[in-house]
């Protein structure tokens, strides 16, 4: 839950001198908060497993020519920044053939005659009905921006247009990048990086990759269990050794499921 809303509602109100407007900032800054994680927090990252089939493809067209358009605007795109549109890319579960699409989506994005402004319009139309997906839509926009170190100030000025069309705020925005920079900075420190090492393993104990979909990894643990559950082994006369193993192995699958389960909002 973000929660820059409660300190900045909080310094407004010590700021006057009355304690109670204190209080009363929190209360405010709380529900600013509530408001902004239910914007920004459709298709949490570790819980992402949005297909090309279930976001409208107009949607994800927009986004990666809008990439394109913010990576050339400082003069040139960095590595940095392609390899974040091809993680996203893959993030996204785009086969070999929509890959291909979004790359050259991407090569559009970057004409200087790209009509930024026409585009955020189009998608606010069609996002009308679902009114989150204009915020995944900024969300996944920064950070493959947040790639790297800095933004331009062309960049900045790209970005207040896409929020201006998307009618998000100023506020909204120097909050979604302030989280956004804090969940890469904890991924590059010695406790983000164990995390990481955490659910790869989980992975690798599941047999799959990350860009699995949440519907493969139920089936994955599902094949495992089947197969390694002491259970099945009663027909065998195995011995204490096998039965052990056995034991070991399950809880190991468990272990993996339960922690992406928890991650990805397995259901």
């Amino acid at each position: 839950m973000p929660y820059w809303g409660k300190i900045v509602g909080i310094m407004a109100g010590l700021a006057t001198g009355r304690p109670w407007l204190a209080l009363l900032g929190l209360v405010l800054g709380h529900q600013f908060d509530r408001g902004f994680a239910k914007r920004f927090s459709y298709f949490e990252r570790d819980s992402f497993d949005a297909r090309f089939d279930r976001l409208p493809e107009g949607f994800v067209k927009a986004l990666f020519q809008t990439i394109g358009y913010l990576a050339k605007a400082d003069g040139r795109v960095t590595e940095d920044e392609i390899r974040a549109a091809r993680a996203l890319m893959h993030r996204l579960g785009l086969g070999p053939s929509k890959i291909r699409q979004a790359i050259e989506w991407f090569e559009s994005g970057k004409n200087p005659g790209f009509p930024l402004v026409a585009t955020m319009r189009q998608l606010r139309r069609e996002s009308a009905r679902r009114g989150e997906m204009c915020g995944l839509f900024l969300r996944l926009l920064m950070e493959v921006s947040l790639s790297k170190n800095r933004l331009h100030q062309r960049e900045r000025s790209i970005y207040w247009t896409v929020c201006t069309e998307l009618d998000i705020g100023r506020v909204e925005l120097a909050q979604l990048e302030a989280m956004i920079r804090a969940q890469h900075g904890f991924r590059r420190s010695p406790q983000g990086s164990a995390d990481a090492q955490r659910v790869q393993s989980a992975y690798r104990a599941l047999d799959i990759s990350e860009s699995s979909t949440n519907v493969e990894i139920k089936q994955a643990y599902r094949r495992l269990m089947n197969r390694n559950h002491p259970d099945k082994l009663a027909s065998k006369n195995p011995d204490a050794a096998a039965i052990a193993e056995a034991e070991r192995k399950t809880r190991e699958i468990r272990s993996a499921y339960e922690m992406l389960k928890a991650r990805r909002s397995i259901r």
